[in-house]
């Protein structure tokens, strides 16, 4: 496996925080904002699979805001490959 070593965007990290704060938003959403937040100064941190299943969710989902797409794809950008090279 490759080590990564991304970090959280400020941008993605505002949006993340914004999630979280939304009463409206959905388990799946802020559990990869918080993934994607818990990564902003951590580069040594991975997505776990459970919170980058959620991400990936959140993607596919058409009724998600912006912000949780962003957070969702800052949290899958930080998770490790599965494939050897």
């Amino acid at each position: 496996m490759v080590k990564k070593t991304e970090v959280t965007s400020k941008r993605a990290a505002s949006a993340a925080s914004k999630v979280l704060r939304n009463p409206n938003s959905s388990k799946k959403a802020k559990s990869s904002a918080g993934s994607a937040l818990s990564q902003k100064s951590a580069p040594a941190k991975v997505t776990s699979g459970k919170a980058a299943s959620a991400a990936s969710k959140t993607l596919r989902d058409g009724r998600t805001s912006k912000s949780s797409k962003t957070s969702a794809g800052s949290a899958l950008t930080q998770r490790p490959d599965k494939r050897k090279r």
